[in-house]
Formats: structure tokens, C-alpha cells, sequence
């Protein structure tokens, strides 16, 4: 009964999957050799570096995929944009590695622009007659911002290059506000996280970031739809917070781009103008404080000099002195003479004066009397100094009290203690993040290492002299080959080469521990 099921599952034609996908694509171009196809261009993509041009053609219930090779490129008249509505001739075919269709266009004709293309240019034109494009009302980006809200999906490539891009260059706060990036609900979703963080305050629990950056990647017409909504365009330009625009490709524009403060070629690129590098920062003020530090020292040389110079124009102390000095002396040699002459006239005055007991009394008794005047007011000055020496010691000892002292150092504790914890915070830190990084990369070194591959059952195949062999026509019949396992290494010999080589394994025995040569044949 085995035997007779087999036969009776055996009498259908086998086919090969290559058999089957050259059926088809004669069918179709026999069936289709020669159409026109009249169509919106959707997501065109080229010409490329080969001169081809890749699109799509679409209606309201349908699309086809098309491609423009270089030679007919070279020939149209006109140059394909997204959005245009055309006529194209050529073949269908198919494409057997992908299990799809496509039209290879031999001519293409304009027949006016794409509905969403004319819609598109209608809300552009007016919105820039509201002055919405204007470069005059678009913002500054702040140099370094401290928080960073990113307006993108949670799931996509686009958040993590930003994250790891921002982490490289200046690693700081980064709010992720998670939206739908394509379909019908996106521009509600992105206008609402628009609005949502220019609702946040500076100091609330949540921080109002710096800066923002809407970001989504490339895609068709249709894909970035969302970007192009009028009430999204109005909430970025209404924003008190600069944004980044990072929408698509470089060759991909929105309206949420012309209104944003500023427009990026790529995500990356968008986090690449939001944060300056860190360490070219600390080299410039490295730099700076060098440049400080050798413009002081030349300009105290130059002092120094200065004040040199003056010394040897200044005259030296012997030369100051010469005058003074000569005078003194002139003076020394008529002080004897002056003398003399002075005691002659003292004496002839005090001969012609008689001094008797009563002038004596009288000087006497003047001197006396004027002593006892100036012994009272000197008395008097005395005592008035210290009342008013006492009376400004009473003002200041009502200040001098050791409270003010005492609160004044515990202040300075305090502080000093908070300096403290928060360099134990920051070390603390720092450590957490050097250690976090040390765990990334050795994750990363054991994803990327040949010895996980070779541990799904994989083998690396090396020629006699240690060369990676990757492909079989690198093969000669006979050639000693190594054999590399997750458990160890093996020797095998080719018994053929060319595009089917031939391994056979002969066991050797008895199995060999990890790292044994093993012999193949």
C-alpha cells in the first residue's frame, strides 16, 4: 500500500520553483508584450548610481511596481518626480526573486500632476502667504541644550541612531515622546506631542526640553502623508520650542520642513545639529586656556623688559645725590661761621637788655599762668576723648556677639558637606556609566564573534595554507582543506572542485576531545 500511494502521489508533473517563476514570466509578457499604463508616480528612487529609475504606478485602488533602465532614461524628454501623473508604454514582466510583477517602461509621457501633489502644492501656497516659511520667524537652535524631546516611533532604527549619535558627540537628557509615524493617525498623534511638551514647564517633574526633533525615515509620498498636514504644519510653526525637522531622505520633503527652525537631511544628522561634540569643546577650551596662559606670560616678558628699559634710563642714586650732596657740604663749611657770628649776636642783644627780679616774676608768672591753661584744656580734651572712646566701645560690643560667628560656620559645614555628597553622587555615577558601557561593548564583541556562528552548527573552511576558502570554484580536486567546529578543528580532503565540491568524512576512531585533529577524506 506504501508502494502504491507513492506511485499515485508521483504521477503529477514536478516543477522546479525556477521552472514555475520562467512560466509565468513568458505568460505575462507573451499576454502583455505592449501596454500603456496611465498613473501617479509613488515613491520614485533614482536615477541610481547604474542610471536606473525605480517607481511605482498607482490609482486610487491599486499600484504596480516600474523601473526605467539607463538606455531609455538617456531618452525621455522629460524628468520623473513623486506625485506626477503619467502615461507609460512598455512590457510587463516579472521578477522571479521577489515573486512580483513589474512594467519595464520603454516611453513615458506627462498627463499632468498627482491628486496628493496638487493638494500638496495648494496648502504650501497658502501657507507661505501666511509667512510660515519665513526665515525671519524661525528661531535660533540653542548651542547646548540640557534636555532633548525626540517626537518619533519607539520600535524604529530612527530613535536609536539619534540616542546613540547624541550619546557619541554630548550625552545628555533625551524625552521620547512615542508616535505613529505613518497612516491615517499620525498627524494627530505628532501635533498632540507638539503641543504636549510646550505644555511642560521649566521646573516641573517632567522638564520642558530645549530643543525638539520630529523624525521619521524615508519612504513614498503616501508613507510621509502624515508630515504633510496642515494643523501638524501650524503646531510646529506655533511652537515656543526650536524644532528639528528630520522627515524622510535629503530628497524627501514636507511641509512640517519648511516650517520647522530647521531642516535635516537624516535623523542622524538631526542630532548631529542639535549637540555640539564634547570632547572638540574641551579641546577648544584646552586650547583657549593655553593660548591665555602663553598671552599672559608674553605680556609679563614684555613688562619685565618695559621695566628694564626704564631702569637703565633711569639716573643711578650717586647722581641723585651729587647736588644734594655739594650742598650739604657748602652748607657744613658756613654752619661754624653762622655759629659764631649767631652767639656775637645773642650776647651784644643780652648786654643791652637789664634782666631784674620783677621782669623775672612777670615771665615767670606768665609762664605760669599760660602752663595752667593749657594743663585745663588739655584736661578737658582728655576726658571728652574717653566718653566718646567709651561711648563708640558700647555701639560696637552691642554688635560683637559670637551667634552671628557660630551660625556663619555651621552654614559653611553645611555647605561643605553638601559639596561632599554630591562628588559621591557624581563618582558614583561616572562609575555606573563607565561600568554600563564596559557591559555594552563585551555584549557587542561576543554578538560579532565567528565563535557564535560556529555554534549553530556552522563550519569555517581553511586551505592548506590557513585561507578562508568561500567559494567552491577556490576548490582543486585533492586539495588539503582545515575544518574549523564550535568543538575544535578537523582535516578533510576535496575529491572534486568546481561548482559541486564533495566532502567525505572518514572517522578516525574513536571521538576526539575539543581541539584534536580529526581526518576527513
Amino acid at each position: 500500500m506504501s508502494e502504491a500511494a507513492t506511485e499515485s502521489r508521483s504521477n503529477a508533473t514536478e516543477y522546479t520553483v525556477s521552472e514555475i517563476s520562467g512560466a509565468l514570466k513568458r505568460t505575462v509578457e507573451d499576454a502583455f508584450g505592449n501596454v500603456r499604463v496611465r498613473g501617479e508616480i509613488s515613491g520614485y528612487r533614482g536615477p541610481h548610481s547604474s542610471g536606473h529609475a525605480y517607481f511605482a504606478l498607482k490609482d486610487d485602488r491599486a499600484r504596480i511596481e516600474a523601473v526605467v533602465w539607463k538606455t531609455t532614461m538617456a531618452r525621455l524628454k522629460f524628468r520623473p518626480e513623486e506625485g506626477m501623473e503619467v502615461i507609460a508604454s512598455g512590457r510587463l514582466t516579472t521578477y522571479p526573486g521577489k515573486s512580483n510583477y513589474q512594467i519595464v517602461i520603454d516611453n513615458l509621457e506627462p498627463a499632468g500632476a498627482g491628486a496628493l501633489m496638487a493638494l500638496l502644492e495648494e496648502r504650501k501656497r497658502r501657507l507661505q502667504a501666511e509667512g510660515l516659511f519665513d526665515a525671519g520667524r524661525k528661531r535660533r537652535l540653542p548651542f547646548m541644550p540640557r534636555v532633548i524631546g525626540v517626537i518619533t516611533s519607539p520600535t524604529g532604527s530612527v530613535i536609536r541612531d539619534i540616542i546613540h549619535r547624541i550619546k557619541d558627540r554630548f550625552p545628555l537628557t533625551v524625552l521620547v515622546w512615542p508616535v505613529r509615524v505613518q497612516g491615517d493617525t499620525t498627524a494627530k498623534e505628532v501635533t498632540a506631542a507638539v503641543n504636549g511638551f510646550n505644555a511642560l514647564t521649566w521646573d516641573g517633574a517632567i522638564r520642558q526640553p530645549d530643543l525638539l526633533i520630529v523624525a521619521r525615515g524615508g519612504g513614498s509620498l503616501e508613507d510621509l502623508w502624515g508630515f504633510n498636514d496642515e494643523g501638524l504644519a501650524r503646531a510646529v510653526a506655533a511652537s515656543r520650542i526650536p524644532i528639528i525637522s528630520a522627515v524622510g531622505h535629503e530628497t524627501d520633503w514636507t511641509l512640517v520642513d519648511f516650517v520647522a527652525d530647521m531642516r535635516a537631511p537624516t535623523p542622524t544628522g538631526a542630532a548631529e545639529m542639535a549637540v555640539p561634540v564634547k570632547a572638540e569643546l574641551e579641546a577648544t577650551l584646552a586650547n583657549l586656556g593655553a593660548r591665555l596662559s602663553a598671552c599672559t606670560s608674553r605680556h609679563l616678558d614684555r613688562k619685565r623688559q618695559a621695566v628694564r628699559a626704564a631702569a637703565r634710563a633711569l639716573p643711578s642714586p650717586d647722581q641723585l645725590l651729587a647736588l644734594p650732596r655739594r650742598r650739604f657740604d657748602e652748607a657744613t663749611s658756613r654752619l661754624g661761621r653762622g655759629l659764631t657770628v649767631s652767639i656775637e649776636r645773642k650776647r651784644a642783644r643780652l648786654e643791652r637788655q637789664r634782666l631784674t627780679p620783677a621782669t623775672l616774676s612777670r615771665r615767670l608768672n606768665e609762664t605760669r599762668r599760660l602752663t595752667g591753661r593749657d594743663i585745663a584744656r588739655a584736661r578737658a580734651a582728655f576726658f571728652a576723648i574717653v566718653r566718646q572712646s567709651r561711648a563708640r566701645f558700647q555701639r560696637n560690643s552691642a554688635r560683637l556677639w559670637p551667634a552671628p560667628v557660630v551660625r556663619r560656620q555651621k552654614l559653611q559645614a553645611d555647605t561643605l558637606a553638601g559639596l561632599t555628597r554630591r562628588q559621591e553622587q557624581a563618582m558614583a555615577r561616572r562609575l555606573d556609566r563607565l561600568r554600563a558601557a564596559l557591559t555594552q561593548a563585551d555584549r557587542l564583541l561576543t554578538t560579532l564573534s565567528h565563535k557564535a556562528v560556529l555554534a549553530r552548527g556552522f563550519a569555517l573552511v581553511k586551505d592548506a595554507d590557513g585561507t578562508v576558502v568561500k567559494r567552491v570554484a577556490e576548490l582543486a580536486p585533492g586539495a588539503a582543506l582545515q575544518l574549523e567546529f564550535a568543538d575544535g578543528n578537523a582535516e578533510a580532503i576535496a575529491t572534486s572542485g568546481g561548482a559541486r565540491p564533495k566532502l567525505a568524512a572518514k572517522p578516525s576512531g574513536k571521538a576526539k576531545e575539543p581541539g584534536n585533529q580529526g581526518s576527513l577524506f
